[in-house]
C-alpha cells in the first residue's frame, strides 16, 4: 500500500530533499506552504504536480488541522521554523511561536485527527549552545544561546512529552549543520559561496563575515534527509544525533571556497563586527554513533565535496543572472 507523506516546510532546503526522496520511495507526498503574495517555491517547482500543497501555518491551529485531515498521513515530517539563528534575535518572539508553540500545534493536530502517524520533529545542535561536552550525544545537556536555539529546545521536549504521555509515535532529528546549493543566502556558508561566485565575476568586491573562529559539523542536506526517513521507519521512536563527526571553522570554510575557483581570500575577506552574534556558539561537533548503530546511517558527502558543490553550483547561477541581465540591456 503506498504511503502517505505530509512535510511542513516543504519549500525550503530540507523539504525539498525530502520530498525528493520520499517521491523516489514511491510515497504520496504532501506539504503544508503559507499564503503569501510572493511565491517562494522555486526548490520545489521542478517537482510539479507531483506533490499537493495544502495551505497552512504553525502559528494557525484550524489550518494545521485541515491539512493532517485531508492528506491523511503515515507520516509527518515538521521542518517548518524560523530558521535563521540572527533573525531569532530580531524576531524573539515570532521564532518563539513558530519553532515551539508550532510544535505543540502540529502534534495535538496529529493527536486528534490521525494519532497512528509517525512525528518527525526537526531539532537542531544549536540546542547545544553553550556546549558542556565534546562531542555532542543524545544525553548532553542543552544549554541554547539564542531564541531559536531555546524554542527548539521546547519543540524537542514537547514532542518526548506527547510520545511518552499518548503512546505517540514521535521522534526528534538532533540535526548539526547541513548545507546545500539550496540553502538561504543569509545562512554564512551560502552567504560565502555565493560572494566567491561574484567576486569571481567581476560582480562583488569583498566579503564581509563575523566571527571566522566559530566552528561547525558540516555535512549534505540530501545526506540527512535520508537520516530522518530512517528515524521513521524504525519500530519504537527515539531520539538521535545526525551529525559528520568532524568540525570545521568558518575559516576553512572560506579558504576552501576561495580555492575553488584559484583566488587568494586574503584579498577578499573583511571582518565586520556586525555581523557577531550577542551570544556565540563556539564549536558543535556532533557524536553519530548511535544513528549508525541503530539506524545504518552515515553521511556521503565530504566537507571538501560539499564546499566544492555548493561554489560550482553558485558559479553556474551568477552565470546565468549575468547573462540574463546582459540579454535585456
Amino acid at each position: 500500500m503506498t504511503k502517505s507523506a505530509l512535510i511542513t516546510g516543504i519549500t525550503g532546503q530540507d523539504g525539498s530533499y525530502l520530498a525528493e526522496l520520499l517521491l523516489e520511495k514511491g510515497y504520496k507526498v504532501s506539504g503544508i506552504v503559507r499564503r503569501t503574495s510572493t511565491p517562494s517555491d522555486e526548490r520545489i517547482a521542478h517537482l510539479g504536480d507531483k506533490i499537493s500543497l495544502l495551505v497552512g501555518d504553525m502559528s494557525d491551529t484550524p489550518s494545521l488541522l485541515d491539512a493532517v485531515e485531508e492528506s491523511q498521513p503515515d507520516e509527518v515530517y515538521n521542518l517548518a521554523a524560523q530558521s535563521f539563528v540572527g533573525d531569532s534575535w530580531r524576531q524573539p518572539l515570532f521564532t518563539g511561536d513558530v519553532d515551539g508553540i508550532g510544535v505543540t500545534r502540529l502534534l495535538e493536530a496529529i493527536r486528534r485527527v490521525k494519532p497512528s502517524a509517525r512525528f518527525y520533529q526537526a531539532a537542531t545542535s544549536e540546542m547545544y549552545g553553550k556546549v558542556h561536552e565534546v562531542p555532542q550525544t543524545e544525553t548532553t545537556p542543552f544549554h541554547p544561546r539564542s531564541p531559536y536555539g531555546v524554542a527548539k529546545v521546547y519543540g524537542y521536549y514537547i514532542t518526548l512529552n506527547y510520545r511518552e504521555s499518548f503512546d505517540m509515535h514521535a521522534s526528534n532529528g538532533i540535526l548539526f549543520n547541513h548545507e546545500s546549493p539550496r540553502r538561504g543566502l543569509e545562512f554564512v556558508t551560502r552567504k560565502i559561496t555565493d560572494a566567491v561566485a561574484r567576486i569571481k565575476h567581476g560582480v562583488q568586491s569583498e566579503l564581509r563575515l563575523g566571527n571566522t573562529d566559530s566552528k561547525r559539523d558540516w555535512g549534505f542536506a540530501g545526506d540527512y534527509v535520508e537520516g530522518m526517513w530512517r528515524i521513521l521507519q524504525q519500530d519504537q521512536p527515539d531520539d538521535y544525533v545526525l551529525a559528520t563527526g568532524e568540525t570545521r571553522t568558518v575559516q576553512e570554510f572560506v579558504e576552501e571556497a576561495f580555492a575553488r575557483v584559484d583566488l587568494d581570500w586574503k584579498q577578499y575577506v573583511v571582518i565586520d563586527p556586525k555581523f557577531v552574534r550577542p551570544a556565540e556558539v563556539e564549536l558543535l561537533l556532533g557524536d553519530p554513533s548511535k544513528a549508525k548503530r541503530v539506524l545504518g546511517w552515515e553521511p556521503k558527502v565530504t566537507f571538501k565535496g560539499l564546499v566544492d558543490m555548493m561554489v560550482d553550483a553558485d558559479m553556474e547561477r551568477v552565470a546565468r543572472e549575468i547573462a540574463f541581465k546582459s540579454i535585456q540591456l
